[in-house]
C-alpha cells in the first residue's frame, strides 16, 4: 500500500504543469499579506487621510495592472514559445521592456498632468501623493515585467516568490510606519509603490541566464492580443474600484464622513475577492492534477469545479456581509460606519465580480480576448449607467456595482457558452494557466 501510494502521488507530480504549487502559494501569501496591509494603513489614518489613500490604492491599482498585466501575460508566454524552439528571449525582452516604458512616460504625464484634478478631489492636499504615483507607476513596470520573464523562462519558485515577497514587504512596511505613529497617507502609499523594486531584486537574487541572446523581435511577436488585453485589464481594474473611486469623486462636504469610513467598509466587501485569489491559490494544483487523466473534458471538467467554489464563495461572502459583516468591520477598522445592507450589496457586487473574473480567465484560455474586453466594458458602462441616475451617493455606487458586475458575468457567461465547443479535447493547462497570470488585486 505504501509503495502504490508513493507511485500514485509521484504519477501526480508529473501531472502538474511547472511551477503551480509555487505560484499558488505566493497567491495565498499575496492576497493575505495585502489584505493585512489595508487594514493596518487605514487603521493608522483618520478622516480625510483615509480616503485620500483608498482613492490613491484604486488609482494606482487601475493605472498599474491595468496596463502592465497584459505585458507581463504575453512576455511570459511569447518567451516560452522562444524557449521551447530553443531561442533565445533576450530581444523579445529588450522590446517589451521598450513598450513597457512608453506606456509608464504616458502614464506618467498624465498623472502629473492630473494631479491639481487629483490633489483636489481625491488626495485631500497631500502632496506626497505625486511622487508616490509616479514611483508606483514604475514599480509596477518593473515587477510585471520581472513575471512575465520569469514566467516565460519557468521560473515559477522566483515568480512565487516575488509574488508574496511583494506583499509581505508592504506589510513590513506599514507595521513600521504604524509603529512610529505615521498618520500621513503619503507615506503608506509610498511603501505601495516602493515595495515592487524590493521583492523584484529579492526574486531576481538567484537567477542567471534570463535575457540570452536570439534573433531580433518584432512587436507583433508579443501576439495582436496585446491590445485586447490590456483594454480589458483596464476595464477590470475600473469595474474593480467603481464604488471606492465614484464616492472619492463623487462626494460633496457633507458627506465627507460617509467618504472616510467607506474605505473601510469597501475593503471588508472584498473579503470575498479576498478569498477567492486565496481560493484559487490552493486549487490550482488540483485543477492541474486533471492534466494527462485521459478525461476528454478536463477543460470543461475544471472550469465546472472552479465555478461552484467560486459561486459558493460569492454566496456565503453576500450572506456573511450581511449578517455579521458590520461585527467584523468595527472590529477590522476604527471609522466602520457602514450598515449591514449596504455592507451586503457592495460584497454581492463583490461576488458578482469574481464569478466574471472566473468565466474571464476562460475565456482567455480559449482565445477569447475580444469577447472578454467588450463584456468588461458592457459592465463598467452598466455600472456608470446606475451611478447616473440613482441620487442617493451610497446607493448609487453600491447598485451600480452590482448591476456593473452582474452584466459583466452574464456577457462572459455567453461568450464562454459560445465558445465552449472549443474545450473539446483541450486539456487544463490553458485554464490554470491563465489562473496563473491573471491575479487579482484586492
Amino acid at each position: 500500500m505504501k509503495a502504490k501510494a508513493t507511485r500514485i502521488a509521484a504519477q501526480a507530480r508529473q501531472t502538474l504543469p511547472e511551477g503551480t504549487t509555487s505560484v499558488g502559494a505566493g497567491l495565498a501569501v499575496a492576497a493575505l499579506t495585502s489584505y493585512v496591509f489595508v487594514v493596518i494603513s487605514l487603521n493608522s489614518l483618520v478622516g480625510g487621510a483615509a480616503a485620500a489613500f483608498s482613492a490613491f490604492w484604486a488609482v494606482i491599482f487601475v493605472a498599474g495592472p491595468g496596463f502592465f498585466l497584459p505585458l507581463e501575460q504575453e512576455v511570459g508566454r511569447a518567451v516560452a514559445h522562444r524557449r521551447a524552439q530553443g531561442l533565445g528571449g533576450g530581444p523579445l525582452v529588450h522590446r517589451a521592456a521598450r513598450l513597457g516604458g512608453l506606456i509608464t512616460l504616458v502614464l506618467i504625464i498624465a498623472s502629473v498632468a492630473s494631479t491639481p484634478l487629483l490633489n483636489d478631489r481625491l488626495y485631500h492636499g497631500d502632496m506626497l501623493f505625486v511622487p508616490a504615483i509616479v514611483v508606483g507607476l514604475i514599480g509596477f513596470y518593473v515587477v510585471h515585467l520581472t513575471r512575465g520573464v520569469l514566467a516565460g523562462q519557468g521560473r515559477f519558485r522566483a515568480y512565487g516568490e516575488l509574488l508574496a515577497a511583494e506583499g509581505i514587504l508592504r506589510l513590513v512596511g506599514a507595521l513600521a510606519l504604524a509603529g512610529v505613529g505615521v498618520d500621513r497617507a503619503g507615506a503608506y502609499a509610498m511603501v505601495l509603490a516602493i515595495a515592487p523594486f524590493f521583492a523584484a531584486a529579492f526574486a531576481l537574487r538567484r537567477q542567471r541566464g534570463l535575457l540570452e541572446t536570439g534573433p531580433d523581435a518584432p512587436y507583433s511577436e508579443l501576439s495582436a492580443a496585446l491590445g485586447w488585453l490590456m483594454l480589458g485589464s483596464v476595464l477590470t481594474q475600473s469595474l474593480a474600484y467603481s464604488p471606492l473611486l465614484a464616492v472619492n469623486l463623487l462626494s460633496g462636504p457633507d458627506e465627507a464622513v460617509l467618504a472616510a469610513g467607506f474605505a473601510s467598509a469597501f475593503f471588508v466587501a472584498r473579503v470575498p475577492v479576498l478569498a477567492f485569489q486565496a481560493i484559487q491559490g490552493t486549487l490550482l494544483p488540483k485543477l492541474a492534477g486533471l492534466a494527462g487523466s485521459g478525461r476528454h473534458d478536463e477543460f470543461r471538467v475544471g472550469l465546472q469545479k472552479l465555478l461552484l467554489v467560486v459561486v459558493g464563495v460569492a454566496v456565503l461572502g453576500a450572506i456573511g456581509a450581511f449578517t455579521v459583516g458590520p461585527f467584523v468591520g468595527r472590529i477590522l477598522f476604527n471609522d466602520f460606519n457602514l450598515g449591514a445592507t449596504g455592507l451586503g450589496l457592495l460584497a454581492a457586487g463583490s461576488g458578482a465580480f469574481i464569478v466574471a473574473m472566473t468565466l474571464a480567465q476562460a475565456l482567455m484560455a480559449l482565445g477569447g480576448h475580444k469577447l472578454m474586453a467588450g463584456s468588461w466594458a458592457l459592465g463598467l458602462l452598466a455600472c456608470l449607467a446606475v451611478i447616473a441616475i440613482i441620487p442617493d451617493l451610497e446607493l448609487r455606487v453600491e447598485i451600480g456595482f452590482i448591476v456593473g458586475s452582474a452584466a459583466a458575468a452574464t456577457a462572459m457567461g455567453f461568450a464562454t457558452w459560445s465558445r465552449i465547443g472549443l474545450a473539446e479535447g483541450i486539456g487544463i493547462e490553458p485554464l490554470v494557466e491563465a489562473i496563473e497570470h491573471e491575479p487579482i488585486e484586492i
